[in-house]
């Protein structure tokens, strides 16, 4: 029997996405409603996407 490849994880690749330059992205939590009680500068910095780290992106890449 060959050896195939590495099914992709479904759940993660819907969280996580991979950029040109390797780096994976994702979704800050905390954003998406009741955001009254925290300050336009919380509520701003959400909306950029966080940034996996190295060590978890080496470990994660292959599956998304």
């Amino acid at each position: 029997m060959a050896n195939g490849k590495q099914k992709t994880h479904k759940s993660s690749s819907k969280v996580l996405k991979a950029k040109k330059n390797g780096q994976v992205v994702y979704k800050l939590s905390n954003g998406n409603h009741k955001t009254a009680k925290d300050s336009g500068k919380q509520v701003r910095q959400r909306r950029r996407k966080g940034i996996l780290a190295k060590g978890d992106t080496a470990r994660l890449r292959d599956f998304i």
